[in-house]
């Protein structure tokens, strides 16, 4: 009985381990997205900007 303990003691420390592995992963992956369409919105608004004033020049 005893080991039975130890062994389930043990498995539910790497399950909970492996949830918080899981949740730092998910809150990088968050955030990673979120600056690169933060990235992206403001390449598109520099480029329009640019073709803008090309336009406005010719």
């Amino acid at each position: 009985m005893n080991n039975l303990i130890l062994f389930l003691n043990s498995f539910f420390s790497y399950i909970v381990l492996m949830a918080i592995i899981v949740c730092v992963a998910a809150a990088g992956m968050f955030v990673g997205i979120k600056c690169w369409k933060t990235k992206d919105t403001k390449e598109e608004t520099q480029e329009a900007a640019e073709e803008k004033t090309d336009t406005a020049e010719v």
